[in-house]
């Protein structure tokens, strides 16, 4: 049965009733109308319960600003006390207050800016050896190919293994897992049980998961520990003030799957829209003759690259790989026009606010030279969240894609296959192309265009007309 449409409450609060399950299914077109309907701030409600929403810079920085009042609670559903589902889901994303605190200083110390030169070669040479079989007249599938690739970088990069065959099973494993809590979570914010069958599944699921996850740990315990994630984990877990067994799997597992995927996502839609605009692709091309000279980037590289650097910043506004994302009240806190109760949850919306009219001009269009006049705050701009829990991995998730574009980039043109689908879909708060996404390979001729394509991308972005365009480099 199809959810009943949204209908605006007749009273003083900004109040939508719907079912939360209608957000569940298409978390963009409900913030758009729910926005569209009462603006920065209102709520879904739906019986008792009451789901509330906050875009824009002012109530989002009041929420993310505050960990005190507002705590993080990325899980809806937890399992039971000694179940898979629980230790998967007691990383970062979990925690609050002090033991936050400790453990993300735990986490940061091998990503944050200073740390994660060392790691540049490691980056290059994996982007290098990744398209070695990559051919010109290939049609490859960008959601699939980037998704592969930064398994492998994670895995080695992050948890110092060089398994392939093991990242992609956990890769697919964690996929599986992400999709049965954002089937089964909404369930915790709505009056509809759950069913069984689907709990059972989610359960199985972050069993399987954990059984591969514990295999990356013995096969890393079992070499020389080194200086990546995984072996400081593994360090402070067997240290007298270190991580638990529980902890140490929920932080593996985040980080797995935030690294990969989040970056996979980024990878797929700059490329893709890159496609989609040949006069954006046209200049970014230039400035790698000039620059690199169409090499592989160096170390002082990566900031000699303005218009590389606008045209992500741009890629990751349009298109943010985490569309969401919510905090739940601590404590009975007032909240604009509302009086939130302890327990009450609040979702923020980075791509909402990304496409507010009042913050940006032409908000649905790809424009990378609006980031030469525009600098807006960090709530006004978040694709890595912002405040006390920003993402631990921000540094090292740019330094990967200021390196990995160019290289791909300069090999090879990319073209989108003529009339293809393209279709995106939020899933737990990021947005993942749920559909393949085929670009042709091509020697480099100066000559980019784009060519028409159809599916829900089209409700995310604005992209050129049907006919197609070309642009000639000089």
């Amino acid at each position: 049965m199809a959810p009943a449409p949204l209908s605006v409450v007749n009273s003083s609060l900004p109040v939508t009733e719907g079912q939360v399950a209608e957000f569940a299914a298409d978390p963009v077109s409900c913030m758009r109308r729910l926005w569209e309907a009462h603006g920065d701030i209102c709520a879904l409600q739906e019986g008792a319960q009451r789901l509330h929403f906050v875009f824009g810079p002012t109530y989002t920085r009041q929420v993310l600003s505050d960990s005190q009042r507002f705590h993080s609670q990325f899980f809806a559903i937890r399992g039971p006390r000694k179940s898979a589902q629980r230790r998967v889901t007691s990383g970062l994303l979990t925690m609050n207050g002090e033991t936050h605190k400790q453990h993300r200083r735990i986490v940061m110390g091998p990503l944050q800016k200073r740390a994660i030169t060392a790691y540049h070669e490691t980056v290059a040479g994996l982007a290098r050896n990744y398209l070695e079989n990559w051919k010109p007249g290939e049609t490859r599938d960008l959601a699939s190919e980037m998704t592969q690739y930064m398994l492998q970088l994670t895995s080695q990069l992050l948890f110092g293994i060089d398994m392939p065959e093991l990242a992609y099973r956990i890769g697919e494993l964690t996929e599986r897992w992400v999709a049965l809590n954002h089937k089964v979570g909404p369930a915790a914010f709505s009056s509809d049980a759950t069913t069984s069958e689907d709990y059972e599944k989610l359960l199985r699921a972050a069993e399987e998961l954990e059984v591969a996850v514990k295999e990356m740990v013995q096969i890393r315990r079992g070499g020389k520990l080194g200086f990546d994630v995984l072996s400081l984990l593994i360090r402070a877990h067997d240290s007298e003030v270190g991580v638990t067994d529980e902890q140490l799997i929920g932080h593996i597992v985040l980080l797995f799957g935030a690294a990969h995927l989040t970056s996979a996502h980024t990878l797929t839609w700059t490329l893709f829209l890159l496609a989609q605009h040949p006069e954006v692709m046209t200049g970014l091309y230039q400035e790698f003759q000039e620059v690199l000279n169409l090499q592989a980037p160096q170390p002082e590289d990566l900031e000699r690259m303005p218009y590389l650097d606008r045209v992500l910043k741009e890629s990751m506004r349009v298109l943010p790989a985490s569309a969401y994302s919510q905090r739940i009240a601590a404590e009975n806190v007032e909240l604009g026009p509302f009086q939130l109760k302890r327990g009450e949850a609040i979702i923020f919306s980075q791509f909402i606010t990304h496409h507010l009219a009042d913050l940006y001009s032409q908000p649905d269009q790809f424009l990378p030279d609006r980031w030469e006049t525009i600098s807006p705050s960090p709530y006004a701009y978040l694709p890595f969240g912002a405040g006390p829990r920003m993402c631990v991995g921000a540094a090292l998730g740019m330094m990967q894609l200021k390196i990995s574009l160019p290289i791909m980039l300069s090999q090879f043109k990319f073209t989108m296959v003529p009339h293809s689908e393209v279709n995106a879909r939020v899933m737990s708060t990021m947005l993942f192309p749920c559909s393949t996404v085929r670009a042709q390979l091509s020697r480099h001729d100066g000559q980019f265009e784009a060519a028409p394509v159809s599916g829900s991308i089209h409700s995310m972005v604005t992209l050129p007309g049907k006919a197609k365009s070309k642009i000639r480099a000089a």
